[in-house]
Formats: structure tokens, sequence, C-alpha cells
């Protein structure tokens, strides 16, 4: 097979894997290699479905000795194999970077002969890529599971970050899809580089020119869909990998019916994308925003509401807790209303130091106000006379017809204007306009 015949099977066979993130690694170009790392800097292009394509991603192989069955590449599914040489995937990522393609490698790979040999091919295949090419960009490889640990170590003195891939959010669902894979075998090798990055901050510390390992920390990905775990032991699955393994990232990937297996989930509306859209949500509020999964979901709601997103739905169940005045709110529960990010509260705590704020101001800060004027005030002042009521919040959050007009101007219900009367009962009329304009009305 042709090299780029098996550039087509290998990057096709790599398009589900969605642990493609920014770097979060920082490193100049040193005049010696080729290339550099900025740490915001790999994710700039995305595909129609959100897939990120600023990475040149491929795997090793589609071989595998597994059969999960939701995995299109497992050893019973009748596809084009292939298998790349450590050399043809250095010269694949030197020539797309020259071309200003890519900015760094994405590998990955099945299983092939056993998870010892392929971290083997793996470490080779970036180590060639870092001294024998020179090659000074950003690199996130996979860690395989059951890899012997002495394999996994020295990859991550290559890599820039390194993740494991949890598959699916329980034990149960691992053991019902993929037989050949074992909960312990995928969180022994997280283990182990939380704890060699644990260490190498360590030695960093010590000796400031010591190799760092996975400096841009490790993740993983879940399947969402393919077994049936409800959103919120799903959330708390991600809030334990955070808390025990300091992940940097979990992924949630939308379930997709590759393999036509009956023991699948059956899904009539297609991949549950918005679900893994309001799962990717609430990630973002336990990792940024201060809220515990216990906080947005429990055993009487275990899903997430599809109208709201998870913290518009938070707060609407605890309005107990608003409407918050801006100009006195702890920075904490600024960030539980919805409509204020994280950095449209600092700004907020930053610049009412100087004076009280209004909702001109917050407007200017970045803070929604379509969502944050049913929760908020200023001086004491609701922006509009509205209701602090669960029905009245959701219809208008929800609904385009009940919803709030807001102006051109972001602030008022309509452009104000010069006659804006509520005793005008007709139009204005063309000398009256004129009257007004010379002062005689």
């Amino acid at each position: 097979m042709s090299l780029e015949d098996k550039l087509q099977v290998l990057t096709d066979a790599a398009k589900y894997d969605v642990a493609c993130t920014s770097s979060g690694v920082e490193r100049k170009g040193d005049g010696k290699r080729i290339g550099n790392c900025v740490a915001a800097g790999i994710c700039h292009s995305f595909s129609g479905d959100g897939r990120c394509i600023s990475l040149l991603k491929i795997l090793l192989t589609n071989e595998c000795i597994y059969d999960c069955k939701y995995c299109r590449n497992r050893n019973s599914n009748d596809i084009p194999r292939a298998t790349f040489t450590p050399d043809e995937i250095c010269t694949l990522t030197m020539e797309f970077y020259r071309r200003n393609y890519i900015e760094g490698l994405f590998l990955s790979s099945g299983i092939l002969q056993n998870p010892t040999f392929t971290m083997e091919l793996i470490f080779r295949t970036v180590w060639l890529l870092r001294n024998k090419y020179r090659f000074n960009g950003y690199v996130h490889v996979k860690t395989i599971p059951g890899a012997a640990p002495e394999m996994i170590e020295q990859t991550g003195f290559l890599a820039d970050r390194m993740s494991v891939n949890l598959e699916l959010p329980t034990a149960e669902g691992l053991h019902t899809l993929a037989p050949n894979k074992h909960r312990k075998s995928i969180l022994t090798p997280m283990r182990q580089v939380q704890n060699g990055i644990r260490n190498n901050r360590n030695d960093l510390v010590l000796y400031r020119n010591a190799p760092k390992f996975v400096a841009g920390g490790q993740s993983t990905q879940m399947i969402i869909g393919a077994t049936p775990e409800s959103d919120y032991q799903i959330i708390n699955v991600a809030e334990s990998l955070y808390r025990k393994f300091d992940l940097k990232r979990v992924f949630y990937s939308a379930f997709v019916n590759v393999t036509g297996d009956k023991s699948l989930p059956a899904l009539p509306g297609g991949p549950p994308l918005l679900r893994e859209h309001r799962l990717y949500q609430a990630d973002w509020l336990l990792r940024f925003y201060g809220f515990r999964a216990e906080e947005l979901l429990d055993e009487d709601r275990p899903f997430f509401n599809v109208m709201l997103d998870p913290k518009e739905d938070w707060a609407v169940r605890h309005l107990e807790q608003f409407p918050v005045e801006i100009n006195r709110a702890p920075l904490e529960m600024l960030l539980r209303v919805p409509g204020v990010g994280v950095k449209s509260a600092r700004r907020i705590v930053a610049a009412r130091r100087s004076g009280s704020l209004n909702f001109s101001d917050l407007k200017k800060i970045g803070v929604v106000l379509k969502r944050a004027i049913y929760f908020i005030t200023c001086s004491g002042r609701l922006m509009y006379p509205v209701k602090i009521e669960e029905d009245y919040i959701v219809r208008n959050l929800t609904s385009e017809k009940d919803r709030i007009q807001f102006g051109s101007d972001g602030m008022t219900y309509r452009q104000l204007s010069l006659f804006d009367d509520a005793s005008f009962m007709r139009p204005v009329t063309v000398v009256e306009r004129q009257q007004a304009a010379l002062g005689q009305l």
C-alpha cells in the first residue's frame, strides 16, 4: 500500500477520537530544531462537526487484537487495514508542517500484537521525530493501557500531552461492550502519568534544565450514549477524574454507530450531539465556576434539561439565591449568574472598586444581559420589572415569542426616538417634525 493510501485509511480511522485541544505548552524555536509550540495555537481550525483539523491526526495502525463492539477498528470488522512505520509518520509530519498545514501531531493507535509492542512503536516514532528530524512542535500521543511502565515513562519525556481513553463511563459498560479491556488497566497508566508529572515538577524546581514530562498534562475521553448511564453518573465520573488524577480535560464523544452491532443502541435521531454539548457545558462549570456535580444533578433529576444550559437550569431551581446585587456580591456568587462568565465576573469585581456599576457598564464588560437580567440588580434595581418566578423565567429564556425584546443598543426594548411618548395614538406628521426641529413644539 502506498503512503498516500495509508494516509487516507488511517486519518479516516482516527476521526472519532476527539481528544484534540490547545497544547498547554509554550516552547519557542531555538534555531537548531524545526518549529515551535504555542500554548493556544493548536485548535484554530475546525470541521463542520466540531472536530479539530489543525493537527495531523492519524493512527499508527488500525489493526487491533481487541473486539470492542462500538469501534470501527474492531478485529472482527471487515475494513481495509494499514500500518505506518515510524519513519513514514515522521516524513508525513515534517512535510505537512513545512507546508503550513499543521502545527503538530496527534498520534493514536489500534493494538498491534500486544500493548507493549504498540507503545514501543509510538515511542520510537516520537523519538525519531524529536531527535532525527529535530521537530520541536506539539506532539500528543495515546497511552496504551497494559503497556510496560518503562515505555510509557520514556514516551512521556518526549510528548507534550498524553491521554488514555476511559472509553465508557462505568466498569459495567466497559465489560459489556469492550470485554477485552478492564477499568484497572486503564486507570493504572493514568496514575503513572499523574505521578510522573508531579515528580517532574519537583525536579524542575531543583534542576532548571531537567527534561519535562508531559508538560501539557493528560486527558481522557468517554463515549456518550453507547451505554445507558445517566448524565448524573457521567458528570460524577468526570468530577472524580479531575479530583483524583489531575486531568487537564475530560472529552465527551457522542456515540456514532459505525459497526451496526445488534447490542448497540439504535439512534433514530442520530448521534446525541445536544447531550454531548450539555455535558461539555457542565464540565466547564466544574472546572472554572466552582460548581460540584451534586449541585447540577441528582438521582431524582439524572439528566440535563435540553432546553436550558446547566447554569440556567441550576439558577431557575435556586431562585431563593437571586437576584444578586452586582455591586456587592462576591466573585463566587457572580460566577453562578447566567450570562456572567469568568472574565466578566473578574472585570466586575475590578471595576466596582472605582464606583457603582449600572446595566450599561455590565454590557460593556461583556455580561450577556439577555440571560442575566432575571438574576441581577444594580444598586437594588432590576433592569426591567421582571418576575422572579421559575415558569416566567424559563418561558422567557426558551421562547422567542415570550422573550424580552432588546433593541439595537442591547439595553432597551427598541431604539428610542424624539417622539417616543405613550400619549401619541397616531403617527407623527411632517409638520410636527418640523415644529419640533425649530423648537416650536
